[in-house]
C-alpha cells in the first residue's frame, strides 16, 4: 500500500513538474496572446464603430446596420481568438474547432434554409429599397401600404384593413408593383356609347366631362380613345392621371369621373347600352322577328 502511495505521489509530482516547465516556456507566449487578446478587442470595437457609420451611409434600416456591424465584429473576434490560440501552440485545437464550425454550419443550413433564404432576401431588400415604409405596393395579390419592412418579412396593411406578413423570399423572388415611385397613378375608365351616337361628338363630350376634375395631375393631359366594337356598343377608354398614389384620393377621382360622364351623357342624349341579343328567327340574317310569317297548325277535329 506504502508502495503503491509511494508511487502515485511521485507520479504526480512528476506531472506538476511538467507542467510547470511547460508553463515557464509557454509564459512568453502567454503574455504576447494576452497582450493580442486585450488589443484585439479594441480594434474590434473600433471596426464595429467604423462599420456602423459606413453602412449607415448606404442603409436606412437601423436593424440591418446593428446587424452587419455586430457580424462584422463577432467576426475579427473570432480572428482574434484563434490567433491568440496559434500563439499557444494550441493548432490542434484550432482545427478541431474549425472542423466543428463548418460541421454545424453546414447542418444549421440544411435546418434553416427557409429562414436563412428570407433573411437574406431582406438584406438585399433593404440594400435595393424596391420599396420602403409607406409606399403603395402590390405583391402577388396583396394591394396595401407597407407598414414595416424586417429583415425575415415585410408587413403590408391591405385597404380592407387586414396584416398581411409576406416572407421577404417572396417579395424578393416576385414582381412588386410600387405605386408611390412615381407620386401619381393612372387609371382606365372604360364605357361604351351606343352604335347610334356620333363618335367624334362623344369622345368631345366625354374629354370635356372630365378633364376639370380637382386631384388630377396637371402635368399630364386626359385621354379618350375609341378601344372596340363591342356587342351591343362602341367602347372608349378614358386614361387619366392622379397627382398622388393615395387610393381614397384615387377612388375619388373615379367615383368623380363616372359620375360626370353620365351626368354628361343625359344631359346630350348619349346612351350607354345595355347589353342586347337580336334573335334571328328567320333562314338569311338580318330577318326581324316582325318580318317572319308565323303560321299555327291547328289539330283536324275529324281525326
Amino acid at each position: 500500500m506504502n508502495f503503491d502511495l509511494n508511487k502515485m505521489s511521485e507520479l504526480l509530482n512528476d506531472k506538476l513538474v511538467s507542467w510547470g516547465e511547460m508553463i515557464i516556456k509557454l509564459l512568453p507566449n502567454i503574455v504576447i496572446a494576452a497582450i493580442v487578446l486585450v488589443i484585439g478587442l479594441y480594434i474590434a470595437k473600433f471596426i464595429k464603430r467604423l462599420t456602423a457609420k459606413l453602412v449607415a451611409k448606404i442603409s436606412t434600416n437601423i436593424t440591418l446596420n446593428n446587424l452587419f456591424s455586430s457580424v462584422v465584429y463577432f467576426a475579427f473576434i473570432g480572428i482574434v481568438l484563434f490567433t491568440v490560440l496559434s500563439i499557444l501552440n494550441l493548432d490542434k485545437a484550432v482545427t478541431s474547432i474549425l472542423a466543428g464550425a463548418g460541421i454545424l454550419g453546414l447542418a444549421l443550413a440544411f435546418a434553416f434554409q427557409d429562414i436563412a433564404a428570407n433573411f437574406m432576401s431582406g438584406i438585399f431588400i433593404s440594400f435595393r429599397k424596391p420599396l420602403k415604409v409607406g409606399d403603395i405596393v402590390q405583391i402577388k395579390e396583396y394591394m396595401g401600404k407597407v407598414k414595416m419592412v424586417n429583415l425575415r418579412d415585410t408587413v403590408v396593411e391591405t385597404f380592407q384593413g387586414k396584416t398581411v406578413i409576406i416572407p421577404n423570399k417572396e417579395v424578393f423572388q416576385n414582381p412588386i408593383e410600387n405605386y408611390t415611385i412615381l407620386q401619381k397613378r393612372r387609371f382606365d375608365l372604360s364605357v361604351g356609347v351606343s352604335y347610334g351616337d356620333d363618335l367624334e361628338r362623344v369622345l368631345a363630350i366625354t374629354h370635356d366631362a372630365v378633364k376639370d376634375i380637382a386631384d388630377l395631375s396637371p402635368d399630364d393631359e386626359v385621354s379618350v380613345f375609341l378601344m372596340e366594337f363591342g356587342d351591343s356598343s362602341i367602347n372608349l377608354s378614358v386614361r387619366m392621371w392622379v397627382n398622388t398614389p393615395e387610393q381614397a384620393v384615387y377612388n375619388k377621382v373615379r367615383s368623380q369621373a363616372i359620375l360626370n360622364i353620365k351626368k354628361a351623357y343625359d344631359a346630350n342624349d348619349i346612351m350607354i347600352p345595355f347589353p342586347i341579343r337580336t334573335l334571328d328567327f328567320g333562314i338569311k340574317g338580318g330577318t326581324t322577328l316582325s318580318q317572319t310569317p308565323i303560321q299555327m297548325a291547328t289539330a283536324n277535329p275529324n281525326k
